[in-house]
């Protein structure tokens, strides 16, 4: 047979998807998308979606072979495998190592697999081009038009346009268009608009990042604007580049930027609507202020100079009381008992309202002890203890229990531990304020409180400080700020009124609380501090007004509304719950030029704000037109409605723009949906805030969009952020969920489960995964399907790790896969549907192979319905790769080579594998668009859709219908098929020792013996050695030349077999294998060994077999010639 494999190698351009024969073949190039047209893609043959697929109603049987099949996790086919195919391998070998063979008369009847379908994926060239094939037919958009089950969107969480995408981004993308490439195949009408967030923070420190100091100098807020929006535009057209490079279909045409007007014009819609509502209103909040500049700072203005020294004061407040609850824990300590604080800032005191505790720490009341007999630290410029450790006088102090070792080294006296207790215990504590006299309480405070520096107690000041703020509001505190716009203290600091906080202010506030005997201690304290990039002087925290919403209002619906949404994974609920049933008070507005103004007008000797529904919606109709540079380019009396502008010289405009959280919330508003939809799901994106209002300004101003959206898809963080600022803007406006479903995923760690970071150089960049770095052999470009299959291997409901390693084996698992499909491709390249089976007619073999598939499919789309990617994941690395490979293919090869062309047994393996094509291709095109199209451009025959169109593309073919015939195999018939597979494994390890012992070399040289003591399946195995179709008898499952079921094991027979073992199949069917030399001579031209072998005068080296096939198909003139 070595003429086969000689021509084989040298004709072919594909063999079986082992990989050690398709390491020696040659594969033929095959012509690009680019240079051919549709149409001359397909063959004459074409197939039918209902001669596959059945309608039975009977009920499926449930997946449970496939733990049955051989789980080699190595190469794709098993060593057995290679065994059995020895010859022929060594044969491919020397012929296509150009080792002369002889030529044999008999290989021009092989039916050698052939296929245009190249061997190598070619990334870097050919997924670009069938990108582009896609975009020339627009495919995305015909295939969403032309379905008809129904609308599905997903609404896009956008990110920022303010640099280049990182691995977060191509999980999040990849992951929503593997959703809608299924929604797509199951037959919705998909509509998936992509976002970019284009206002904030980040995008202006980009710009600010690259100007210098004169151009800083000149920048007016249009200038400033005009470049952040150009800026946003360009990142925008990278970003959007990258995402298409990843095979994410979107509505590329038409995405929704923040920075349109009809998005902005939305957004002032809903601040509006909530605004009538009674839900914004104006307070205080600290924001970092410049008293050198007279104007609150974004952090883009900041720098944080070396060499900056602060006051720092260690202080004592008295405590007046303990709440009820603590059971009178601090009773023993009173009158003489305090609370130990340490601030950086001694001018913030004045404003103090509480101490924040950590309930978690665990904290100490201690006894300060006489100074006698310890060593006093001297006193410097540096240093100064304060005049209450100077006094002899009895003192209890409350710091935490860790801190205590430090505190008595740094104040020089002895600290005796009393009593220790919770942080916790001390909630609701009352003190007097050291200044002003007023009662403060002690509050619970976040995980800023720790036990690094300071005394484990912090000194709140809700006016000028973010964290002091947060606290406060949750415990309602007041909001003191007795600062002006000079940073001078105002007449409410009382006796320091006047005085500059930063100078001599700091000093008056040290002095007197000293004088008052609450001076612990005063030390200068080095450490970074912001300063005003503009006038290179310090910054204070100052609380000043600011726009809020109040979520009181409509905090029960949001909470009634979460539980009516579909949270995947599960416990995502618990934690948007947590966070939105505590949510304080949101603060939306920002001191930011870059963004959308709030639209409200204040009087200029007053300070009232001017805000209605006349006023903002007239703003709402000049933004939708121009954009909201009109806020700062137009004048108020513009601005204004009509009846107001004769007083217009009495207001001024607000120069506050919109959270960004709130901005992107409107977003997915404005894309409303109108046609029905079935299920809904939303999914969440991670790494940065998104606008809240997105469903306003896109779900509910888009053509052919609807409300709520299906699906939001995005990152864990956003619980907080997007999916949180949204529900709270729809509840509050449209009464409802802005979403049905929301799915949610981790980040991104390295290899190793570290964050990615450049300092440690490692992380790995999507688009070098893609396209390859500098050096292909250290970083290989893989291309996006290589990617897009390890997001569909990860678990994403958890944090997800990268590296070199996993994407190698990514790219072993793609080759692998792509070699089974070639394989498939290949062996039915003289197919058509005329020539295909009947399902009654066929071999057991192969109705037991298409129950699998069908329970492949079945189990595979449920996995699809649950977002469940990474169960695809394995089944198709499992079946596809390594367990079809591995039985049903390997036994195959022998009738689809050697069978006969027209032969009933290649025929019937051959409408196997054209529904095992037909169904593997579109159950992995969502996760591997490109190979799944690649594939399909070179089917050798058309498949044709119920309603008589031919599926051009692969996603024109919607998905495998359930054929429930197929799945009725027999319980009793999976049973023994099991059985059956089993036996398989354990003859090949008896075969094994015959080849080690030199008996055989092939598996085709040897005859197996078997025995049973059970009599039903001894009958059974007696029935398939003798099976009318030949595809079902054991030898050809065995691939050995005969097999022969003994009766009993009578010494003369057993000693006349040379290796035997025996086995346990399934644990309890005893079976004796036995393996001799098989009898017979060699056919030339299949292998195999038969006692017919001399039989035939014209023909006297073939089998009965190939006879046969040779007398059907007889041998070409040249051939013939001996």
């Amino acid at each position: 047979m070595a003429f086969i494999w000689k021509s084989f190698a040298a004709n072919s351009s594909v063999s079986t998807p082992r990989e050690a024969t398709i390491a020696v073949m040659q594969s033929s190039s095959y012509t690009v998308l680019s240079q051919r047209t549709c149409s001359s893609f397909r063959r004459t043959a074409c197939i039918k979606l209902f001669d596959f697929r059945g309608s039975s109603s009977r009920r499926a049987f449930s997946f449970l072979n496939m733990t049955r099949y051989s789980t080699y996790s190595g190469d794709e086919f098993s060593s057995s495998s290679k065994r059995r195919s020895r010859g022929p391998v060594m044969a491919a070998k020397k012929a296509a190592e150009g080792i002369s063979q002889e030529e044999g008369k008999y290989k021009h009847t092989v039916d050698l697999p052939k296929t245009t379908f190249g061997m190598r994926a070619n990334a870097l060239v050919r997924e670009p081009e069938i990108q582009k094939l896609w975009d020339d037919h627009q495919v995305f958009k015909k295939v969403a038009d032309k379905n008809d089950g129904g609308n599905f969107v997903l609404h896009d969480g956008p990110p920022y346009a303010n640099g280049d995408l990182h691995m977060g981004h191509a999980l999040n993308k990849i992951l929503k268009d593997i959703i809608n490439r299924f929604k797509l195949l199951q037959n919705y009408k998909v509509h998936y608009v992509p976002g970019w967030d284009c206002h904030g923070l980040p995008i202006e420190l980009k710009v600010l990042q690259s100007l210098d100091q004169d151009a800083k100098k000149d920048l007016t807020p249009m200038k400033l604007r005009a470049k952040a929006a150009k800026f946003a535009k360009a990142t925008v057209k990278a970003q959007m580049a990258s995402f298409k490079r990843y095979g994410v279909w979107a509505d590329w045409s038409n995405p929704y930027l923040t920075l349109d007007p009809e998005y902005e014009a939305a957004q002032i819609e809903v601040f509006g609507q909530m605004a009538l509502e009674g839900y914004i209103y104006r307070g205080k909040k600290p924001v970092h202020w410049s008293p050198s500049s007279r104007t609150a700072l974004a952090e883009a203005e900041l720098e944080y100079p070396e060499g900056h020294v602060s006051r720092s004061i260690y202080v004592i407040f008295k405590i007046l009381s303990a709440p009820p609850t603590s059971n009178g824990l601090l009773k023993e300590f009173f009158p003489d008992l305090c609370l130990a604080i340490w601030t950086t800032t001694p001018w913030t005191v004045p404003a103090n309202a509480a101490v924040a505790v950590n309930a978690k720490l665990q904290y100490a009341v201690v006894e300060v002890q006489s100074l006698e007999g310890v060593s006093v630290i001297p006193e410097n410029k540096e240093r100064k203890i304060g005049n209450v450790l100077k006094e002899q006088k009895k003192l209890f102090i409350i710091v935490a229990s860790d801190l205590v070792p430090t505190l008595q080294a740094k104040w020089g006296t002895k600290l005796v531990v009393k009593k220790t207790l919770s942080g916790s215990d001390l909630e609701n504590c009352r003190y007097v304020h050291p200044i002003d006299n007023r009662e403060c309480p002690v509050v619970i405070g976040g995980e800023y409180i720790t036990t690094e520096s300071g005394t484990g107690l912090v000194h709140t000041a809700p006016g000028h400080g973010q964290e002091d703020f947060v606290t406060g509001l949750k415990y309602r505190l007041p909001i003191l700020s007795p600062v002006d716009d000079d940073g001078n203290f105002t007449e409410e600091a009382g006796q320091f009124s006047g005085l500059h906080v930063l100078g001599d202010g700091n000093g008056a506030v040290v002095n007197y609380l000293d004088e008052q005997m609450s001076l612990i201690m005063e030390e200068s304290y080095k450490h970074k501090y912001p300063y005003d990039w503009r006038t290179k002087k310090p910054t204070i925290f100052r609380a000043t007004e600011q726009w809020f919403a109040s979520v009181e209002g409509f905090r029960k619906a949001a909470m009634d509304a979460i539980g009516q949404v579909k949270w995947i994974p599960p416990q995502a609920v618990n934690r948007i719950s947590a966070m939105t049933s505590s949510r304080s008070d949101w603060c939306i507005s920002r001191q930011r030029t870059w963004g959308v103004p709030i639209p409200v007008f204040y009087h200029v000797k007053s300070g009232e704000p001017l805000m209605n529904g006349e006023t903002i919606d007239h703003i709402k109709s000049i933004i939708s037109q121009k954009g909201s540079d009109a806020w700062w380019y137009m004048t108020v009396e513009d601005l204004l409605p009509e009846k107001y502008r004769t007083n217009a010289s009495d207001y001024e405009k607000g120069t506050d723009t919109m959270d960004v959280w709130f901005d992107s919330v409107l977003k997915s508003l404005h894309i409303h949906l109108t046609w029905p939809f079935s299920w809904n799901l939303v999914f969440l994106s991670f790494s940065h805030p998104i606008p809240g209002s997105s469903w306003a300004a896109v779900l509910g101003k888009r053509n052919g969009l609807g409300f709520p959206a299906d699906l939001y898809l995005e990152g864990t963080d956003q619980h907080r952020g997007w999916f949180q600022s949204s529900l709270l803007t729809c509840i509050a406006t449209k009464g409802k969920s802005p979403y049905s479903s929301v799915v949610t995923h981790g980040f991104v760690l390295d290899e190793k489960g570290s964050k990615m970071s450049k300092s440690l150089g490692n992380v790995v960049d999507p688009q070098k995964v893609i396209e390859g770095g500098k050096n292909q052999k250290e970083a290989p470009a893989y291309g996006a399907d290589v990617l897009r299959l390890w997001v569909s291997s990860v678990d994403y409901t958890g944090d997800v790790m990268i590296g070199p390693q996993g994407l190698r084996q990514m790219s072993d698992i793609y080759r692998k896969l792509r070699g089974t499909l070639r394989y498939l491709l290949a062996n039915l390249h003289d197919w058509s549907v005329g020539n295909s089976v009947p399902y009654d007619d066929l071999p057991i073999i192969d109705q037991y192979a298409l129950f699998q598939l069908e329970n492949v499919v079945k189990n595979i789309r449920e996995s699809y319905e649950n977002y469940q990617f990474f169960k695809i994941f394995q089944i198709i690395q499992r079946f596809v790769i390594v367990d079809l490979s591995n039985f049903y293919f390997d036994v195959a090869k022998d009738r689809l080579y050697v069978g006969g062309s027209t032969s009933f047994t290649r025929r019937s393996c051959q409408t196997v594998l054209s529904a095992h094509l037909l169904s593997i291709v579109r159950i992995i095109a969502p996760i591997l668009p490109h190979l799944a199209e690649d594939v399909w451009q070179n089917l050798p025959f058309q498949y044709t859709l119920e309603d008589g169109s031919i599926a051009e593309f692969v996603f024109e073919s919607k998905w495998p219908m359930l054929n429930e015939r197929w799945l009725a195999f027999p319980v009793e018939e999976i049973d023994f098929w099991g059985k059956i597979l089993e036996l398989r494994t354990e003859v090949n390890k008896v075969l094994e020792v015959a080849r080690t012992g030199k008996l055989i070399g092939s598996s085709l040289e040897a005859k197996v013996y078997l025995h049973t003591g059970d009599a039903s399946l001894a009958s059974r195995l007696h029935e398939m050695c003798a099976a009318k179709n030949d595809a079902d008898t054991l030898q050809r499952i065995f691939i050995t030349s005969q097999v022969e079921v003994i009766p009993s094991m009578e010494k003369e027979v057993i000693e006349k077999i040379p290796y035997s073992g025996e086995y346990l199949v399934q644990g309890k069917d005893r079976i004796w294998i036995g393996v001799s030399h098989a009898e017979g001579s060699k056919c030339e031209r299949c292998w195999n060994y038969c006692l017919q072998v001399g039989s035939f005068v014209d023909h006297p080296t073939l089998c009965s077999r190939c006879y046969n096939v040779i007398a059907v198909q007889p041998l070409p003139s040249m051939a013939a010639v001996s």
